[in-house]
């Protein structure tokens, strides 16, 4: 195999460098980033290196004591019916204060956390050509491997490959997964979707309003399960795992192994998500922050590269996405007052990640682009 640029020193500024050459050979070869180690690269190749202003401007990343003090909550779902005020409680302080917060004793087996995280790493080493078969960037396919999402509009490629299932609303056809992890990621999948049903009852009580009010926004009518894996990188300060982002769904659960590198914005600096043994991360996503109209944050967040690994980690992702809906997401009219008029106008759920996936991971939210002029904010919700 071989990956034009793969062995060039990150330092080198060739005239003769053609990006979108380089792009393409990286993505025809349907290796991915698994692909450049198992070459034995020692250099990242260009593709991945992050602009040099990019890097000089990476003040949050300095090192330089903050006064900050703040960890990510952690919120015990034990006991969720006699302590259940206390757990609302904890739930909104999390998503309006950080946006982030982490779950223990949320039901679902350690084994099967292991499991999951086992089987998605049996994926990404499983031989170059069985993974070929799953790589594509068609956008309607319901199971599918690959590396950057954006690769053809980032500035920079990420140190990253995923395996990306559409589990939901249409039930997944089991025989569309791959062996190594299919019965594990039905199990996962099913166990999840009711964790994120039972986080989605304690949000809408957060907000003042019925358990089951954000359930009949469709806010759990679909999920997707993103497999990713980043590997041992020789040169990690010069890339990035994922660029600084936002999610464009209304919550994402996240299972990471130990390794460690997720990382939270708050008040312009970074702050570590540690694993937990047997916890679940969770974060408010773009679309909630939208309907809820500011009151809970979704918070751009980032993974680092690292000499160490591989990484690994599933995350699932509370969307209809692409499943056709004649549903329109606007503030929540129960929410909007004279005093709290819509931050947002309205998008169906179509424009909302056609425009995430044109923008890619561009270091910018996509909220902006739905926001309200000032002096033109009605009061219309859904």
């Amino acid at each position: 195999m071989t990956i034009t640029g793969a062995g060039e020193s990150v330092t080198g500024n060739s005239v003769n460098y053609d990006r979108l050459q380089e792009l393409k050979s990286f993505d025809e070869s349907k290796a991915g980033v698994k692909g450049l180690v198992d070459a034995g690269i020692t250099k990242i190749p260009r593709i991945f290196v992050r602009p040099p202003e990019d890097l000089a401007g990476d003040g949050h990343n300095s090192g330089e004591p903050t006064n900050i003090q703040i960890t990510i909550p952690v919120i015990d779902l034990s006991d969720i019916v006699g302590r259940r005020a206390d757990k609302v409680a904890g739930v909104r302080r999390a998503a309006e204060e950080v946006g982030f917060f982490q779950v223990v004793n949320h039901g679902i087996a350690e084994k099967v956390l292991e499991d999951m995280l086992k089987a998605a790493r049996g994926f990404h080493e499983l031989p170059r050509e069985v993974k070929a078969d799953y790589y594509t960037r068609e956008l309607m396919r319901k199971v599918k491997y690959g590396s950057n999402f954006d690769l053809y509009e980032s500035r920079f490629a990420n140190w990253r490959d995923t395996l990306f299932c559409v589990m939901g609303p249409e039930p997944l056809d089991p025989q569309e997964l791959p062996l190594v992890c299919r019965d594990i990621t039905m199990e996962y999948s099913k166990q999840v979707r009711k964790l994120g049903i039972t986080l989605f009852e304690l949000l809408s009580e957060a907000l003042g309003l019925k358990p089951d009010h954000l359930i009949g926004l469709d806010c759990a009518k679909g999920h997707l399960l993103l497999s990713h894996y980043y590997p041992a990188c020789p040169e990690p300060k010069m890339t990035l795992g994922t660029t600084k982002h936002s999610d464009p769904d209304f919550l994402t659960i996240l299972l990471q192994d130990h390794i460690g590198g997720l990382q939270v914005l708050h008040q312009n600096h970074y702050i570590d998500v540690p694993p937990v043994p047997g916890a679940l991360v969770v974060n408010v996503g773009d679309l909630l922050q939208l309907i809820s109209n500011n009151r809970f944050k979704s918070v751009e967040h980032q993974v680092l590269a690292n000499h160490l690994g591989p990484r690994v980690s599933v995350a699932c992702f509370f969307t209809p996405h692409l499943y056709p809906s004649t549903m329109i997401y606007g503030p929540i009219k129960e929410l909007l007052s004279e005093d709290s008029p819509p931050v947002y106008r309205e998008t169906s759920m179509r424009d909302f990640i056609a425009y995430y996936d044109e923008k890619g991971l561009d270091g910018n939210s996509a909220l902006t682009h739905f926001e309200l002029q000032r002096g033109k904010q009605g009061n219309k919700g859904i």
